[in-house]
């Protein structure tokens, strides 16, 4: 469980990244610093969920090739440049994400596992809060 959250937040750091290096329009500056924001994030999610895979005395399995095999979000669409476009994107793949995070905590509850159900709470909080900055980026 641990190894395909940290395939899906490699996957997610690349596909904010993907948006933060393309995103045009009048508000570029604005949305290229939030998904670099988010970016950050994202990347402090995987370390810690690939060190706690290390104190459950497990081998976090991070590579490109192992995260393409097994995230579970879905692929981000290339070619846009639109900022709207790039808000859907990055929103549906941080909401995607969450509702995992939160369906691990329970997980890890029911067997026991109550210090992973803690990192994965620290998680859901923090997704949460970048997609609500996302999302505020969105139109009316």
């Amino acid at each position: 469980m641990l190894d395909r959250h940290l395939a899906a937040t490699i996957d997610l750091h690349a596909q904010v990244k993907q948006a933060h290096w393309n995103v045009r329009g009048p508000t570029f500056i604005a949305l290229h610093e939030l998904f670099g924001k988010v970016a950050d994030a994202v990347e402090e999610y995987s370390d810690t969920i690939a060190e706690r895979a290390g104190a459950l005395g497990g081998a976090a399995e991070g590579t490109i090739h192992i995260a393409v095999e097994h995230s579970f979000l879905h692929r981000y669409r290339l070619g846009i440049a639109d900022a709207e476009a790039h808000i859907a994107a990055v929103t549906a793949a941080l909401a995607t994400f969450g509702e995992s995070a939160r369906n691990a905590i329970d997980e890890r509850a029911t067997f026991g596992d109550a210090d992973t159900s803690d990192v994965f709470t620290e998680i859901s909080r923090g997704v949460d809060q970048q997609l609500w900055l996302v999302k505020s980026h969105r139109q009316p």
